[in-house]
């Protein structure tokens, strides 16, 4: 049963975008899965190896709109993109050192990138984005 659904809260109003989110909440739905059978530790490699994929791609795509449109907060964004990359970078790493017990952290890592980059930081570039015809 899935932890989270997507609704209407999480929309940047950017179709490209809110379908990258929505990895993001499928990612945060297949560990809990893992969790709830007992099988997190088999999952957590895979889904921290399509979580670097997806910051890479994601942050780039994101960065790009917010520079070509002139956004006045780029580079705060850029910069919190860069923090978030090395945290997934490092949680990749522990994972792969061995380092237990870190489904927890990874699952609420994944929550925080919802509730407070996406819901929190993604938010102030909307309707800066749309008044640019990005939709």
């Amino acid at each position: 049963m899935a932890l989270l659904t997507w609704k209407d809260a999480y929309s940047v109003k950017i179709k490209q975008i809110d379908d990258q989110h929505k990895v993001l909440i499928d990612m945060i739905n297949e560990l809990n899965d893992a969790m709830a059978q007992g099988k997190a530790k088999d999952a957590l490699g895979a889904i921290l190896d399509k979580l670097v994929s997806y910051a890479a791609s994601h942050f780039a795509l994101e960065e790009g709109l917010l520079q070509t449109h002139g956004y006045e907060g780029y580079q705060d964004h850029k910069d919190k993109h860069v923090k978030m990359t090395a945290k997934v970078l490092d949680l990749q790493r522990q994972f792969k050192s061995g380092q237990a017990a870190m489904t927890i952290e990874v699952m609420n890592f994944l929550k925080n990138w919802l509730d407070k980059h996406i819901i929190g930081t993604d938010m102030k570039y909307s309707a800066f984005l749309n008044s640019k015809g990005v939709q």
